[in-house]
């Protein structure tokens, strides 16, 4: 399974239903290079998809379970921060719910072919919340 978009691997997951209105589809993939995230239909309409996902795949940083689940569509938000405004706000404290500290994780966060230049979003998000 690979990224729509630059055709890297990606790590699929099931959206928990309190997480569906910020995720591109029930069934959700984020690719281990850009952090874009995208319908595991558009990457792989085949494809098994995980419970119990293991973003460690895309970075250690990410922590597992929900919180894990949140910042993967997270970063799926940060190409737009203007438009996907609500939903970061949301991911962002759903992940701090979850005993996560985002900014923790984007300090931690390997970042350097993202889709969105992680330097900028961090300040950005500083600014946002």
């Amino acid at each position: 399974m690979s990224c729509p978009r630059c055709e890297s691997p990606v790590v699929a997951f099931a959206v928990p239903p309190a997480l569906r209105e910020h995720a591109p589809a029930a069934e959700t993939a984020i690719c281990t290079r850009c952090l874009r995230t995208t319908p595991v239909a558009d990457a792989d309409p085949e494809a098994a998809v995980a419970d119990a996902p293991d973003f460690a795949a895309v970075d250690p940083a990410f922590p597992a379970g929900d919180a894990g689940i949140a910042l993967a569509l997270l970063c799926g938000c940060l190409e737009s921060v203007a438009l996907r405004r609500e939903s970061i706000e949301a991911l962002v404290a759903h992940a701090e719910r979850a005993g996560t500290d985002v900014f923790a994780f984007f300090d931690r966060l390997d970042a350097s072919a993202a889709a969105f230049d992680l330097e900028r979003r961090r300040a950005a998000l500083m600014d946002l919340l």
